[in-house]
């Protein structure tokens, strides 16, 4: 009979331990309908981050045959076009911030309206307000010089990052910070966002659901922060260290667990 109780016992305890085990690691893979993904509808659109309002821009003219033809159009940092112009041996570009209204005041040209636009609508602006100053075509080339992103909370390695691709994604974003601590909630990422208007936007993320590689919101936009929140463990146990506090807890259990089958069965 006492070897039956203690089996009885040791069976509750290993089917608890699967339990905690299993519902514990559920909410930590990422992607895990991955199998349905290729069922879901994916747009061919190729990602072009847009120009908001405070971004910094770097723009350079090159002209194949005449390289003195683009001077005009390429400053150096803290002169003006009037009085200095860029030279074969300078290499610092002089940036250009975007205005609150969207605009830029471009050398010779003056202002352009940009808001909203990618690089490559923005060189073909610029392309057709100067072409006609140059004997062939000259070559735009526009450059985000802020394109960055923070991410924040329970990750290994939070921090600011300057992207100078100028596109990443969710988990590359990720995987910059040394990707999440056991305690953050896949389920419950906020991305921080301030749109053209200003407005901040919040949004909730499912990074566990393989619908997110289809989201409008998988690519970070310049100047977004996300947030990986905590979990209720690490919410209970802030005060306590992470190893000391799961042994500590686990060991309760397992106690207590024994001490009422002992009681019960004895």
């Amino acid at each position: 009979m006492r070897n039956k109780k203690s089996f009885f016992t040791l069976l509750l305890i290993t089917l608890l331990l699967s339990v905690t085990s299993c519902t514990s690691y559920k909410n930590v893979p990422y992607l895990q309908n991955s199998a349905d993904f290729n069922k879901i509808e994916q747009q061919n659109n190729m990602f072009d981050a847009r120009v908001q309002p405070k971004d910094l821009l770097t723009i350079n003219v090159v002209s194949p045959s005449d390289p003195n033809a683009s001077l005009p159009y390429n400053l150096t940092v803290g002169s003006t076009y009037e009085t200095r112009y860029l030279t074969s041996s300078q290499t610092s570009l002089q940036t250009y911030m975007v205005d609150n209204e969207g605009c830029i005041n471009f050398p010779i040209v003056g202002k352009i309206n940009i808001a909203g636009k990618t690089k490559t609508e923005i060189e073909k602006i610029i392309f057709d307000k100067i072409e006609g100053a140059f004997i062939d075509k000259p070559v735009v080339t526009v450059r985000f010089h802020n394109f960055k992103i923070s991410v924040l909370g329970e990750v290994n390695a939070p921090g600011t990052f300057s992207i100078p691709n100028e596109k990443v994604s969710i988990f590359e974003a990720l995987a910059l910070a040394r990707d999440m601590t056991i305690y953050g909630r896949r389920d419950n990422v906020k991305l921080i966002r301030e749109n053209a208007d200003g407005k901040k936007e919040i949004h909730e993320l499912n990074l566990n659901d393989v619908a997110i590689l289809s989201s409008p919101h998988y690519y970070l936009q310049q100047n977004d922060v996300l947030y990986v929140t905590p979990n209720k463990a690490k919410s209970k146990n802030s005060d306590i260290g992470n190893s000391t506090s799961l042994w500590f807890s686990a060991t309760s259990i397992l106690i207590s667990l024994t001490s009422l089958l002992y009681n019960i069965l004895r």
